[in-house]
């Protein structure tokens, strides 16, 4: 499977939003919207489930531009979080990979 690589390291090819959006999946899309409004604890549509992933250009899901590992990124003109030499000490990435450990992996195989 392609890999997307998301700015803080998230294969974004893997993403249930992206893969709503480039198959055009609404029950995909819907499904996710319920998955994420719980698990974030916040109001999420069907509707707003559409994204090409944060690094192409296209749509993206409405936090792309609120996201703060995107918006470092693109502040440092990266494309990811990988290419900063203040990865390995940034609170910010810390806080993705405790979750999300491949992320730092997807990262490092970029390099």
């Amino acid at each position: 499977m392609e890999k997307l690589i998301s700015c803080c390291g998230l294969d974004c090819a893997t993403c249930d939003a992206r893969i709503a959006t480039s198959t055009n999946d609404n029950d995909l899309r819907a499904k996710t919207a319920e998955t994420w409004s719980a698990q974030f604890n916040s109001t999420i549509t069907a509707e707003m489930i559409n994204c090409v992933g944060c690094r192409p250009e296209g749509v993206h899901f409405a936090h792309c531009f609120e996201c703060e590992f995107r918006n470092c990124v693109q502040e440092k003109g990266f494309q990811t979080c990988g290419e900063c030499g203040e990865m390995a000490n940034c609170k910010k990435v810390e806080l993705i990979h405790q979750y999300v450990p491949e992320a730092i992996t997807n990262l490092k195989s970029l390099q």
